[in-house]
């Protein structure tokens, strides 16, 4: 994936907003890369020109070569709300993809039990979202966003709505769901530092609007990743540079 020189100014009442500047990166296929930066610097909004949601003012976006001039089915979305259709069951739900894509359903069947394996919700296959927990909810929604085997997987703070405990524990799923399954490129955005560091194979600090690139951040830690890994000194120094960088970015003021 490359993201070439790429921006985007509104048009607000006082005059033209700049919410993202000179974006310029490319990605590796197979690579988990996170965002962060502080709140309003255009995070959102970088993840939905790259995903085809919003068309850059500036600059061009290219996924395998080809450029992204839309919202494509060969991308996958999960976003802070699960959206979920109330009125399916866990597994409908996974699979709806396929049945808007008009895809044979049958043939998506077994990922769909192997995904839901992978995330502990088989047994629940039959529930209703209203009957799930929110992270159970988040976790639909990840297999959702993976059932037709994306090219890009694009996650927009799937879980900042999550209460600390389960979001470590979402954290450990979607590591484990990475490590287990054929992996694919992603780009997710986080607040977390650590959920950051510990998911990702790059970490890129965006800084205050109008935003940029600041840092560009490799983590070399093995995977698979576990919860031990945050107790590891590398984690923790890694984690230093980011907050270091983030606050950098925004002016030396505390975020």
């Amino acid at each position: 994936m490359s993201v070439q020189d790429a921006g985007k100014t509104y048009a607000g009442r006082s005059g033209a907003v700049h919410a993202v500047e000179h974006a310029d990166f490319d990605i590796d296929e197979g690579d988990f890369v996170s965002l962060v930066g502080p709140s309003g610097c255009g995070k959102s909004t970088l993840m939905a020109m790259i995903g085809g949601l919003e068309a850059p003012s500036t600059g061009r976006i290219r996924v395998g070569g080809t450029p992204v001039d839309g919202p494509r089915r060969d991308f996958g979305y999960v976003f802070q709300d699960a959206t979920l259709l109330p009125w399916k069951s866990v597994l409908d739900n996974v699979l709806f993809p396929i049945r808007a894509h008009r895809r044979p359903v049958t043939e998506f069947q077994p990922e769909a039990e192997r995904l839901l394996r992978l995330t502990g919700l088989w047994d629940f296959r039959d529930k209703r979202p209203a009957e799930l927990s929110g992270g159970m909810r988040q976790r639909v929604a990840i297999c959702r966003g993976l059932i037709h085997d994306p090219r890009l997987l694009l996650m927009d703070e799937p879980f900042s709505a999550l209460d600390a405990i389960t979001r470590d524990d979402m954290n450990l799923a979607l590591a484990r769901l990475w490590d287990q399954q054929q992996r694919r490129t992603a780009v997710f955005i986080t607040h977390s530092i650590r959920e950051a560091v510990l998911l990702s194979d790059r970490v890129l600090v965006m800084n205050a609007r109008p935003s940029r690139i600041v840092a560009d951040i490799r983590v070399p830690l093995v995977r698979p990743r576990h919860a031990g890994l945050q107790e590891d000194p590398v984690f923790n120094q890694i984690c230093a540079f980011v907050r270091e960088k983030i606050h950098e970015g925004h002016g030396g003021h505390d975020v």
